[in-house]
């Protein structure tokens, strides 16, 4: 005996569903258990086969026709008796033994239709076959992506690296890695063919390095502008002084006006980084702190005092 397959229940339609109902149900239902999205999955695969068959009766009028004379009485969980004087299309002589192993439909399909579609190959059959026959897709490895931690120097002018790289899939191995000049936070170097190995002969994936800036002393970056802080003396304040401020390249001897106050913000235009989309480069903004002196010789004491006597005096 063969299992009654209910063709209606298995796409969702009812008896009377129109053929534009059950082309729909039939096209929504493969997408979802299609095997190119379902990879490894055989309640997957068989749930497409058994839809693909449903479709096979119900799309085309006269298996509908014929398999609705049997009307509505049985039920998929049950050997499948057929009624008196049904005419069949199965030589039972031969047994079920007889279905063709690249047959994709069930034997109560074969049952029904199997004599009758010899020698023919329908629509649906075909592509069954192209589906599961054809050679596997080619598929191209993942990427992966690892963190470069980088001085800010080296960002700026760029430098080689020698990093030891371990994928899943694949040998580890040590490369040298050339760090392009200019390269800044979250920027990518790509590495090609680095990644996961392809699947079915496909190419392999690629390696990104994802830059990472290490905190720096001195510097802060504020995308093409570089911040930092230098410390003077209440006198260099008031009197003004030159005083050499470390940058990205060389040391440079900055101006500081006579009356500075604290957290005053000088610039040094064009010594930040050199800008990535237009010529030129941003500019080195350092940021002024007066340092108050925690012990003071007598000398200096009686000169701070004098000082203060003289201002008391202005007001």
């Amino acid at each position: 005996m063969v299992k009654y397959k209910d063709y209606y229940e298995i796409l969702g339609v009812s008896r009377s569903a129109t053929e534009k109902e059950i082309k729909s149900a039939f096209r929504k239902l493969a997408r979802k258990y299609h095997p190119d999205t379902n990879r490894d999955n055989k309640d997957a695969e068989e749930k497409f086969k058994e839809i693909n068959e449903a479709y096979e009766v119900l799309g085309d009028q006269d298996k509908r026709k014929k398999y609705d004379t049997l009307g509505n009485s049985f039920s998929g969980n049950n050997d499948f008796t057929p009624p008196p004087g049904f005419d069949f299309n199965f030589d039972f002589s031969k047994g079920f033994n007889t279905k063709t192993q690249e047959s994709p439909f069930s034997d109560f399909f074969e049952m029904l239709f199997g004599e009758a579609l010899k020698g023919k190959s329908s629509p649906f059959q075909e592509s069954f076959t192209q589906t599961y026959t054809r050679p596997q897709t080619k598929r191209r490895g993942e990427d992966q992506y690892i963190d470069l931690h980088l001085l800010i120097e080296e960002a700026y002018k760029g430098t080689t690296r020698k990093i030891d790289i371990n994928v899943p899939g694949r040998e580890s191995k040590r490369l040298e890695v050339k760090i392009p000049p200019n390269v800044r936070e979250n920027s990518k170097i790509r590495m090609a063919g680095e990644g996961l190995p392809g699947k079915n002969g496909g190419e392999p994936g690629d390696l990104y390095l994802i830059v990472k800036l290490k905190h720096h002393p001195f510097f802060k970056i504020d995308i093409d502008d570089i911040h930092s802080s230098v410390s003077i003396t209440p006198a260099e304040a008031i009197l003004g002084t030159e005083i050499e401020i470390p940058t990205i390249d060389t040391p440079v001897k900055m101006v500081v006006p006579p009356g500075t106050q604290n957290d005053k913000v000088l610039r040094l235009r064009g010594k930040g980084l050199p800008h990535q989309k237009k010529e030129g480069r941003g500019d080195h903004f350092v940021k002024i702190k007066i340092n108050i002196p925690t012990t003071v010789t007598d000398e200096e004491k009686k000169l701070y005092q004098e000082i203060a006597k003289l201002q008391k005096k202005k007001k």
